[in-house]
């Protein structure tokens, strides 16, 4: 039986899929397009397996992870993981507001 992981799409949908990916899943995941998350739509731990292939290099901070603000040209999906990642919003209340209005929240705080 595969093993199901959740990935968050550029919309902000989260999506079950089972391992191993689509060869185009997996180009997009690497690429950042797809962000790997809880089933609940929280950020993935960091101490669970990334999916895929293992990766020598050692990986650069999340720029999503709480403790760290997303760059200004991160994808809307990233926006959202960190205004709910902070308390700020629900997911569903920070998926409905633009990419402009989540940077406009976190610049509020």
């Amino acid at each position: 039986m595969a093993e199901t992981i959740y990935l968050r799409g550029e919309g902000g949908g989260i999506h079950a899929m089972d391992l191993p990916l689509h060869e185009s899943i997996q180009q997009r995941l690497e690429r950042g397009q797809l962000r790997r998350v809880n089933a609940d739509g929280s950020p993935l731990a960091a101490e669970q397996a990334p999916a895929g292939p293992a990766d020598d290099s050692t990986p650069d901070a999340d720029p999503a992870a709480p403790s760290g603000r997303p760059p200004v040209n991160a994808p809307k999906a990233d926006w959202i993981s960190y205004i709910v990642a902070q308390g700020q919003l629900s997911f569903d209340d920070a998926a409905n507001l633009t990419k402009a209005d989540l940077i406009d929240l976190a610049d509020a705080s």
